[in-house]
């Protein structure tokens, strides 16, 4: 759980007269339970990019792990400013997430072991990585792992209810 509760808001303008907004504790559930997220990050020519990856919720904050070739590694250290949405592709049913923060590179190796026992729990043994310098290894190849605290999250509750939610920290 995050050490802050957030402020939070259910927005009247897109939410039916009965619907209420969730506690954040459901949203941080949703977001530990949440296999796959969409993650969006700025080229350094102001272009976006989005592409799909697993991540991990812990310790109020979620993970990610990237090699760091990638476009959404070399975006980063340009401009740490993401957006993680998941959620379900249906318009009258299920609950999406939009949430935006910074990513800030995790490099202490005793975190990194937690992080890589989260990923293995939560996907599987293909997602077994060892540890070493700063990254995660896997296979011939190397991966940045980095943490995103909720700024702003926006819960989106689709089928009657419909709903709108924000929570804002700090």
């Amino acid at each position: 759980m995050t050490a802050l509760e957030p402020e939070t808001r259910l927005d009247a303008r897109y939410s039916d007269p009965a619907a209420t907004a969730p506690p954040w504790a459901e949203t941080e559930k949703r977001l530990a339970e949440a296999e796959l997220f969409w993650i969006s990050t700025v080229r350094p020519d102001g272009r976006p990019h989005v592409t799909p990856l697993p991540a991990v919720w812990s310790g109020g904050a979620l993970h990610f792990c990237t090699g760091p070739e990638e476009r959404k590694a070399r975006n980063l250290a340009a401009n740490p400013h993401v957006v993680l949405t998941t959620g379900v592709n249906l318009w009258d049913r299920g609950y999406d997430l939009v949430y935006e923060g910074e990513a800030v590179r995790v490099t202490d190796d005793d975190r990194l072991r937690e992080l890589a026992g989260a990923w293995e729990a939560k996907y599987g043994e293909f997602w077994h990585f060892e540890v070493a310098d700063g990254a995660f290894h896997h296979g011939p190849g190397h991966a940045y792992v980095f943490s995103v605290a909720p700024r702003t999250v926006f819960g989106f509750g689709k089928g009657e209810p419909f709903s709108q939610t924000r929570w804002r920290f700090g």
